[in-house]
């Protein structure tokens, strides 16, 4: 059982917690799982394959083959744009004419990392589960005399002001929270979003995601689990 608080910070009620919040903690998997996730999000820094082939331009060395010849014209053998009236321009696609591809360019390497899906699941619900970790949180850094998990009633979602969170942020207790430096302070998970993604996309440091978009980066970012986490009372439901 956990409690329920309003977003007056009062205590509203009791709701049973999903069978996730018990999965074992496996930091292993959520430090793999996190790593995989950034890294298949990272861009390669490469030439692009086809960059300077994008041409008309073709071979027509071939003898006695082709319409378009460069025998006996005094012209080389290599890849020339087509012209008007059969005949033959510029040369392109190679690295000495202009335009053409790059000599040597680098070979971008690929940084996306495999992770099994039942691997990530794990991992997902571990992190979920050390929402609710009180010494995880305190390593953290997060300061939060409540219980955990935090689960607030959904009026939370239909918050559509920032000043209005604010206050919110104040009833609870954790506007000291929202003064630190700390990159990723908060997270809060909801059902849907009524007005809160508006609302608390304005204070640094604080996310919003529902139940479905939910990921390893978010529960766990840097690869640390135990980030503060808000559950409104139907993001909760969506869990089971």
């Amino acid at each position: 059982m956990a409690k329920i608080y309003s977003i007056d910070g009062k205590v509203k009620g009791d709701v049973v917690l999903p069978k996730v919040f018990e999965t074992q903690f496996r930091p292993d998997l959520i430090q793999k799982s996190v790593i995989a996730s950034n890294a298949n999000t990272r861009s390669i820094h490469a030439a692009d394959p086809t960059s300077g082939l994008k041409t008309s331009g073709d071979y027509f060395g071939s003898r006695r083959r082709s319409y378009r010849q460069t025998i006996n014209k005094g012209n080389t053998r290599l890849p020339r744009v087509k012209t008007g009236g059969g005949g033959l321009g510029r040369v392109v696609r190679i690295p000495q004419a202009k335009g053409g591809r790059k000599a040597h360019a680098p070979v971008g390497k690929d940084y996306t990392l495999k992770v099994n899906k039942k691997e990530y699941m794990l991992a997902l619900n571990s992190a979920i589960a050390a929402t609710c970790d009180k010494e995880l949180v305190a390593k953290r850094g997060h300061k939060f005399s409540k219980d955990l998990p935090l689960i607030i009633e959904d009026k939370l979602e239909g918050l559509k002001k920032t000043k209005d969170f604010l206050i919110f942020a104040k009833n609870l207790g954790f506007e000291q929270e929202l003064e630190t430096t700390k990159k990723k302070k908060m997270l809060i998970v909801v059902s849907k979003d009524n007005g809160i993604v508006a609302a608390a996309s304005n204070v640094f440091g604080v996310d919003v995601a529902t139940v479905r978009d939910l990921d390893i980066d978010l529960l766990a970012p840097g690869t640390h689990p135990g980030r503060l986490t808000l559950w409104s009372e139907s993001a909760i439901k969506d869990l089971n």
